[in-house]
């Protein structure tokens, strides 16, 4: 790769990192095709076009300069920022992990010192933050795809590897939805291939401790993800479907819904870590364990916080089923609970039925408490409004005074008129041009 200076481009070069940034990928692919159109050519600011695509979310563009080898580690930009650093800016999470799949380096800094993670959580990207600093390389896995040592055959079979790879980089820990990653593919649905999937993850744990510098959160994480696996496993050989062991994670208790199954299973995994002696182990257990189930903050959101790095959105919804954040569909009875779709709808419906009522009427009182709320602080505005702004009108009407009031009637205009002409410190006797004078006088 030959790299030019910055801004030395030809017409054409201009071209495509114009149609780029518009997202025309017939244009870009019909300029990629000339002789005299560099794939890394960089605009005055030392920007290529794979990190114009990143910047403006074109997954398809970035899928298209990809292919065409686009180099995704550039690092000619005025102040340092790299292509994964454009991804995570722009909060695109498709991209974040397409620049990571390409090779795109995690470590690299900018001038003032920050990392791509760095600059996502900078400016509130959140999920992009997630899926950089939990990117499990696919290289990783290919270890365990080959026969080590004295083996005769490997830990895990190459058609399986990129089911593993796909799990592993699950950002989303509820055990709902990995239990639902499992279900959608047929090639994990034989149990044989899923023990093989658990002793990979163990291996994968235990590798991570060993480390010269122990990494807990991936030792932790790949635990987790081997306890929701070997489950799914036992599961199938039991029942033969996963349907079953999704509505038992799902199933509330009576009163307020809360999922004790799922609670239980996830302190139970995090209990059954083999290294005691694991400091994040340490802080998971102290933070959890004094905790009552059924209060905030749960064994899940704990465990995410603590092993991702994710923190809980607050103008986001989560679905109710699977635990995804951007739920849009709420439940059209008691509008209080989201779901991603239909789908986790019908799925949660037989625990959500024995609440919906009772969810309803909350709804429906705390409405009514407002309605009453709102109108007594109008009736109280309005009562604060009475008598305070007094207008004289000097063309139409030179020698009255008029009192501007919201909601006061004629009668009580005179009523006011009334009291002032007979109390003791009124302005008896005085005429209409005094009045006037002294109410302007009292207002300059």
């Amino acid at each position: 790769m030959v790299l030019t200076k910055k801004g030395d481009l030809v017409e054409e070069e201009r071209e495509l990192l114009t149609n780029v940034s518009q997202g025309n990928v017939e244009e870009v692919e019909r300029l990629l095709k000339l002789k005299n159109v560099r794939i890394n050519c960089l605009d005055e600011h030392g920007m290529s076009p794979l990190m114009h695509a990143a910047y403006k979310g074109r997954a398809n563009v970035c899928e298209v300069l990809l292919k065409h080898a686009a180099d995704v580690n550039v690092n000619e930009h005025e102040h340092g920022y790299t292509t994964l650093m454009f991804a995570g800016l722009s909060g695109n999470k498709k991209i974040t992990r397409m620049m990571l799949d390409a090779g795109a380096k995690t470590d690299m800094v900018n001038s003032v010192g920050r990392t791509a993670a760095q600059m996502a959580a900078f400016v509130g990207q959140h999920e992009c933050v997630t899926i950089i600093n939990n990117y499990f390389p696919r290289e990783r896995l290919e270890y365990y795809t080959h026969p080590q040592g004295l083996e005769t055959e490997p830990k895990l079979p190459p058609e399986l590897a990129d089911q593993l790879h796909r799990i592993l980089l699950a950002t989303n820990l509820n055990p709902v939805k990995l239990v639902q990653l499992v279900q959608a593919d047929s090639a994990l649905q034989d149990p044989s291939a899923l023990t093989r999937c658990v002793r990979v993850l163990n291996s994968v744990s235990e590798h991570g401790m060993k480390e010269a510098e122990p990494c807990e959160t991936l030792a932790i994480r790949s635990h987790y993800l081997g306890c929701i696996l070997n489950r799914c496993c036992l599961h199938l050989q039991e029942k033969g479907s996963l349907t079953t062991l999704i509505k038992g994670f799902l199933k509330g208790r009576e009163g307020d819904g809360f999922p004790l199954m799922q609670e239980r299973f996830i302190r139970d995994a995090i209990k059954r870590f083999p290294r005691p002696e694991a400091g994040l182990l340490q802080q998971l257990v102290r933070t959890i364990a004094p905790i009552e189930m059924g209060h905030e903050p749960t064994a899940l959101s704990v465990l995410t916080q603590a092993v991702t790095g994710q923190v809980g959105m607050l103008d986001a919804e989560v679905c109710a089923t699977c635990g995804e954040y951007g739920a849009l569909c709420r439940c059209s009875a008691c509008k209080r609970v989201v779901y991603c779709g239909t789908s986790c709808q019908k799925l949660h419906w037989f625990t959500h039925k024995l609440l919906c009522a009772s969810l309803n009427a909350e709804r429906l009182r705390e409405q009514e408490h407002n309605l009453h709320k709102n109108a007594g602080l109008e009736a109280v505005e309005k009562k604060e409004d009475v008598g305070k702004t007094v207008i004289i009108d000097p063309v139409d009407e030179p020698n009255a005074v008029k009192e501007e009031s919201d909601g006061k009637t004629k009668e009580n205009q005179e009523n006011q008129n009334t009291r002032e002409s007979t109390g003791s410190d009124t302005l008896a006797g005085t005429r209409a041009e005094e009045i006037s004078q002294k109410v302007v006088d009292g207002f300059g």
